[in-house]
């Protein structure tokens, strides 16, 4: 009996052996919910429809790029499932739309979901579920407090850097300047406006002469502008949306307002606000950027701006290489494929977090030169620098310095 045995143990040992290391290999492999040897599911919500409806190019862009990427065999071997919802901007559709994604559809996170007010109203939410809100598409300096929320972190450079670049430019060229100011009025106008006071200073009380703000839900800001033009300033500080935006800049030609025009970023794009409100009423601008202009002759043979035309040609035809919504999409998108490469196999949201969170020197391909992204456990702003430009003829012209401004979240 103890002879017949023997071979008993021994295949007993060699499967205990066998099973020893395929768990050593499953182990090399780490999932939460959205993500498996096959798939990374990826949740996203634009505003497709309604007032801020101009940026939802960002996430067809994101969608192109991601098909790309497939194509060429995913992310270490695994496709990327892009499920892309709209909520009109409208913050209790966001709520809808981010319960949906994370409980229904189970993806792994939710990516560049646009809009400051949207994505406070998901805030908590995320945060509460520990499901990464990464790369928001909204630069409210708020998302950079990893110690209060750690499932949360933007992308581009936060509002109130930006307005405290303009606060400095006036100050310094313009110290007798009176400033009108038209924001948004929610939390995303608001940082914005807190950003310029704060780089006023003392001044601002004297140097802001007038303020307006309006709601998204007005069909045109016309009444405000004419209003701000009444109250004799010289410099306009334009804080809103792609749509209010264009209605500004014709409005002011309309009445004959001409004041040092001061426009954010984010209604920037030649596409979708300079080019309907009319170049010759856009003449003079001044804004500030951290990511190449498609229409800038200077980087027609840059190897960055030669890869997004082919992505363009052959991803995304439908694409207008002048919106400046789609070069954004395009570099975040990048960004993003980045940091799920650093997860290698452990696709786990904390994980996720982790690898957002140790970008060193991330270069996309159409950032200024000089523009690099980097983070850490205690910074959540992946880009922090911008150079100021003046609307020229039909494009963007950069001058002075690449600009860095940290703001505490």
């Amino acid at each position: 009996m103890s002879v017949l045995k023997r071979p008993a143990v021994a295949l007993s040992a060699a499967a205990l052996i066998l099973a020893a290391a395929s768990s050593t290999a499953f182990a090399q492999k780490k999932y939460d919910t959205g993500a498996s040897d096959k798939e990374i599911k990826i949740g996203n919500i634009m505003p497709y429809s309604g007032p801020a409806s101009a940026y939802g190019v960002i996430g067809k862009t994101e969608a192109a790029y991601f098909k790309m990427i497939n194509e060429k065999g995913g992310i270490n071997g695994r496709k990327i499932n892009f499920i892309s919802y709209d909520d009109a901007y409208s913050p209790p559709k966001t709520v809808e739309q981010a319960r949906k994604l994370v409980e229904s559809d189970e993806v792994l996170l939710i990516f560049n979901s646009l809009g400051t007010p949207p994505n406070s109203a998901i805030h908590k939410y995320m945060n509460g579920k520990k499901v990464p809100q990464l790369f928001v598409a909204t630069g409210a300096t708020k998302w950079n407090d990893p110690k209060h929320y750690p499932w949360t972190m933007g992308w581009q450079p936060n509002y109130q850097s930006e307005t405290r670049i303009y606060a400095k430019y006036i100050l310094k060229n313009m110290p007798k300047a009176k400033i009108a100011v038209l924001y948004q009025n929610d939390d995303y106008g608001k940082d914005y406006l807190k950003g310029l006071m704060d780089g006023l200073g003392a001044k601002a009380k004297t140097m802001i002469v007038a303020e307006e703000s309006y709601e998204v839900s007005e069909p045109t800001v016309d009444n405000h502008i004419v209003k701000l033009k009444s109250s004799g300033a010289d410099v306009f500080m334009n804080i809103s949306t792609p749509k209010f935006a264009a209605q500004a800049i014709k409005k002011m030609a309309e009445i004959g307002w001409k004041p040092t025009h001061f426009l954010n970023n984010v209604s920037a794009s030649i596409g979708s606000v300079i080019k309907p409100a009319g170049f010759e009423n856009s003449q003079d601008i001044i804004s500030a950027s951290y990511l190449m202009d498609a229409a800038d002759p200077q980087w027609k043979d840059n190897p960055g701006m030669k890869s997004f035309d082919d992505f363009l040609a052959k991803h995304f035809p439908e694409g207008n290489r002048l919106d400046g919504a789609v070069i954004v999409g395009y570099n975040v998108a990048q960004t993003l494929v980045q940091v799920l490469k650093q997860c290698g196999d452990n696709l786990t949201r904390a994980n996720v977090m982790k690898q957002a969170a140790s970008l060193k020197g991330f270069v996309p391909t159409n950032v200024l030169p000089g523009v690099k992204i980097n983070t850490s456990a205690t910074d959540f702003a992946p880009i922090e620098q911008l150079q100021l430009m003046r609307f020229k003829g039909e494009r963007w012209v950069l001058f002075g310095d690449i600009i860095s401004g940290e703001v505490g979240g």
